[in-house]
């Protein structure tokens, strides 16, 4: 009988990884030495200051003839996701967004010395969809689903007019339903060839956020606000944060425990926490302190094996998906859409050159055309 699974142990029981590259990778990582974690993290700059207003990092930032030098290069972009959320008196309330545009900035950092450098957008999404427990919380402020979808939906449509075709999504929000709704929706009414994911990132990494017997382990695993959350902010933007205004909350189940997992599923439990409502009080109620943890056990030496990780994995997605399709290039159409190579012929071409045609004047097709 062929044996489908062979797993990559460990010299901790709970953590296994798939014997693939991806696997192979996060193992490598997870049994690096010390020295090994910080090498790993200086070839990506890390720490650095936030660079949302650094010219030629975000598209945003980059002059127009420099922008399409860089996408004709390399058409990956990727797309941080926020939101703004009350993360405790001791953290900002923008506290999401700074942890992808830190992750995202790394990767371009690397990327750029590697000669291939990728492609970064302004956050689309500084509030963000919040889960119903969040209703009600001051400092949290949250924008309607169709809000949240539609807006991602047209920043899609936007950036791949303009020739970005693989659009990935980066996020560290409660709100992934949300995102992936918003990419199956942008499929389903444009039918526009392309590479779109979302990724929520502490989940692609997830092994790195349980405790184990290790000096640079976490306490705890990922909740929110939490001392994961606080150690990747004291790695990335540390003035943000007022350590002495950290508080230990763990709210209040209304439920056995056992059922319903946390945030990266760490448990393996039936049921992820975004599958329902009522199993716990709602933040306003539970804990008002913003906080669902203990941020105090909180060290940016803790974040950095995880960072480490996740700025590898990133970058073996981001080198597999350029090699399948170089810039320019898409998944077949006829593979991928309900439309013709032929059709889309005009609409791929080089955005302003000779034969190009706008994505916006393409005729909708299918059952969704008229949303």
């Amino acid at each position: 009988m062929k044996r489908l699974f062979k797993w990559l142990t460990t010299n901790e029981p709970g953590i296994v990884f798939e014997d693939s590259v991806v696997g192979r990778l996060k193992k490598d990582v997870w049994e690096a030495s010390d020295a090994k974690i910080e090498e790993i993290l200086r070839d990506y700059d890390v720490p650095s200051p936030p660079e949302l207003g650094l010219a030629n990092t975000y598209i945003q930032t980059t002059n127009r003839t420099r922008a399409i030098e860089k996408r004709r290069e390399n058409d990956i972009v990727f797309i941080p996701i926020g939101c703004t959320e009350n993360h405790g008196l001791h953290a900002n309330s923008g506290l999401d967004t700074f942890m992808c545009t830190g992750i995202v900035e790394a990767l371009r950092r690397y990327t750029a010395k590697q000669g291939r450098e990728c492609n970064i957008a302004f956050p689309p999404l500084n509030y963000g969809g919040h889960p119903h427990h969040h209703v009600g919380m001051p400092g949290t402020v949250i924008m309607p689903e169709e809000v949240v979808k539609e807006t991602l939906i047209y920043t899609m449509l936007g950036l791949w007019n303009d020739g970005y075709r693989k659009i990935l999504l980066i996020n560290n929000h409660g709100h992934l339903w949300m995102l992936e709704g918003a990419i199956q929706e942008f499929c389903k009414r444009f039918q526009l060839p392309g590479i779109f994911r979302v990724i929520d990132w502490h989940r692609a990494v997830r092994e790195f956020f349980v405790p184990v017997e290790r000096r640079d382990s976490f306490d705890t695993t990922f909740i929110h606000a939490d001392e994961i959350e606080t150690s990747m902010a004291l790695l990335l933007f540390p003035d943000m944060l007022d350590m002495g205004k950290a508080q230990e909350s763990w709210g209040i189940p209304l439920l056995p425990d056992g059922h319903m997992d946390v945030s990266v599923d760490a448990y393996r439990r039936p049921c992820k926490w975004s599958e329902g409502q009522g199993h716990s009080a709602i933040e306003l109620k539970g804990t008002p302190e913003g906080v669902v943890g203990n941020p105090k056990l909180a060290s940016a030496e803790k974040a950095k094996r995880p960072m480490a990780a996740i700025l590898k994995y990133l970058t073996l997605l981001h080198d597999e998906i350029l090699q399948a399709f170089p810039s320019g290039k898409t998944p077949p159409a006829e593979y991928v859409t309900l439309r013709s190579d032929e059709e889309l012929s005009p609409y791929l071409k080089e955005p302003l050159s000779e034969g190009w045609k706008t994505v916006y004047a393409l005729p909708r097709i299918g059952a969704f055309e008229k949303l």
